[in-house]
């Protein structure tokens, strides 16, 4: 049996699975998880410079706030990891679920209807070739 605290037991647990990859999130954006895959799609598996491309002319909004999050992925892998940004590729990225806003939309006759207004948690994962 291990000796120690049980949070100390899990805190030496998880440091040895920890994820060293490179990576990026940007919690509650305000886009829906479909129309940002749309564009995650396009980037998924391709060289950071080549993605840089495709998200610098894609007319998409998602486009915008993935951009930002690949470049902040970029700058992580340099700075804390020491990568060459000339070697780096999207190796994972997606869009999971967020909390939804309701609003109440006038219709007639006095009734009314849900607007919901959806968000999204974007990480983008970078690898070295």
């Amino acid at each position: 049996m291990a000796k120690g605290h049980r949070s100390q037991i899990k805190r030496e647990r998880n440091e040895a699975n920890k994820d060293t990859r490179p990576s990026a999130k940007l919690t509650y954006a305000r886009v829906s998880v479909t129309k940002a895959c749309f564009v995650l799609d396009a980037i998924r598996g391709k060289d950071v410079q080549t993605a840089v491309g495709i998200l610098t002319y894609n007319p998409r909004y998602a486009s915008k706030l993935i951009e930002k999050i690949l470049k902040s992925a970029i700058a992580n892998a340099e700075n804390n990891n020491g990568m060459d940004p000339a070697k780096l590729y999207v190796e994972e990225c997606y869009a999971n679920k967020g909390p939804t806003m309701k609003r109440i939309r006038p219709r007639a006759q006095g009734r009314a209807y849900r607007i919901e207004k959806r968000m999204s948690h974007i990480t983008v994962v970078l690898n070295e070739r």
